[in-house]
């Protein structure tokens, strides 16, 4: 009579789901409540000048299976900002919170068994209270939600600070000095306004790679710093003929290439300042975006012109990887210096002081908000 109190096996089966599904189902609402239903963020609903940035609420972020929640503690200041804020380039949605790097601690995983599997994700090796740096547009906000493959796990000692001030002009830097010209030992090459945020990166990498490096900068100071991140020959453009300056270090032969984030007021007098045969690497819009270009612009001296992006550089896991594994190694090792200038609070007036900072020329270095300790 026994055998028939115990349930045949598929029923013990059946009941055993159920139970699990009932404790997936409590552990998922359990996480969800542990959340809160808004965050605070910092950006715009709108474009137009710097009084447009303001204080926003906006509901928790939905994690997507493919993707890691991280608590955001640091963001970045970059010129991308000020295009996105100003309507130079389009925003992509609205409300936007206005950065497009960050650096935290992961608090969930993805959950799709693809990603799980996926032998790159593995490699990463992320883990629950793991700091990361994130490469995502709209990144400005206590919380995101991101795809992993767009998440570099910080080694030991790296803090998440030091990454939310070199991930994108790091990754910038380095993609620019390698493929868009391949700096070598024995080039010159010229930098402008090279006491900035990437000025400085590519200075060192420049440098490390035995080219000698011609900086432009605004001030006695701000030469001073680039000289100490690698800089053999400074450039106050405000005192003195850049062309000339230019032509005379090198013996009037020019630079084998330019890396100019300068934009429209530098753009023409570059030409006067390349070699026969040199690359021009026109990446940023500072003080405005470059004209049209007519292609006989090119000819008499054979030059190589490029407008790149480093999301072009960067487009594959592949690639982040590669350059994602270099630069935090500098950094690791020291051979990268991370020169930070200025710190700013996480509400609208200091994001809005950053960025006329930024754009003021007040800067050598990196500026960085505080969301969270």
């Amino acid at each position: 009579m026994l055998r028939f109190l115990i349930p045949p096996r598929p029923l013990v089966a059946a009941v055993r789901l159920s139970q699990l599904c009932s404790h997936l189902v409590k552990r998922a609402q359990f996480s969800i409540m542990a959340y809160p239903k808004t965050i605070k963020a910092v950006g715009i609903h709108k474009t137009g000048g710097v009084e447009v940035i303001e204080d926003l609420e906006l509901p928790f972020p939905e994690v997507k299976p493919d993707h890691l929640l991280i608590k955001v503690q640091w963001g970045g200041v970059n010129f991308i900002d000020t295009y996105l804020r100003s309507g130079l380039y389009p925003t992509p949605f609205l409300p936007l919170p206005i950065a497009k790097e960050v650096a935290g601690v992961i608090i969930e995983l993805p959950t799709d068994a693809s990603v799980l599997n996926n032998p790159q994700y593995q490699k990463r090796g992320f883990k629950k209270g793991g700091s990361v740096a994130v490469d995502v547009t709209g990144g400005l906000k206590e919380y995101v939600s991101a795809p992993w493959d767009v998440a570099y796990p910080l080694p030991d000692g790296i803090s998440t600070r030091t990454a939310a001030a070199s991930v994108l002009q790091g990754l910038t830097a380095l993609t620019l000095l390698t493929e868009s010209h391949n700096v070598q030992k024995g080039e010159t090459v010229l930098i402008h306004t090279v006491a900035g945020g990437v000025g400085l990166l590519m200075a060192q990498i420049a440098k490390a790679r035995g080219a000698t490096v011609v900086g432009t900068t605004s001030t006695p100071q701000k030469a001073e710093l680039a000289k100490q991140h690698g800089a053999d020959h400074v450039i106050l453009y405000k005192q003195e003929n850049t062309v000339q300056r230019v032509l005379e270090i090198t013996g009037g032969e020019g630079v084998h290439a330019i890396f100019d984030g300068v934009g429209k007021d530098t753009f023409d007098s570059d030409f006067e300042m390349i070699r026969r045969k040199g690359t021009l690497v026109s990446f940023g819009n500072a003080s405005g975006p470059v004209p049209p270009v007519p292609l006989l612009k090119l000819t008499p001296k054979n030059v190589k012109l490029l407008r790149p992006t480093v999301s072009n550089y960067t487009a594959t896991v592949e690639e982040r990887d590669y350059y994602g594994a270099q630069l935090f190694k500098l950094i690791a090792d020291g051979d990268l210096k991370i020169n930070v200038h200025g710190e700013y609070p996480f509400t609208a007036e200091g994001v809005r002081q950053a960025q006329l900072d930024l754009v003021g020329g007040k800067t050598a270095g990196k500026l960085v908000i505080k969301v969270s300790e």
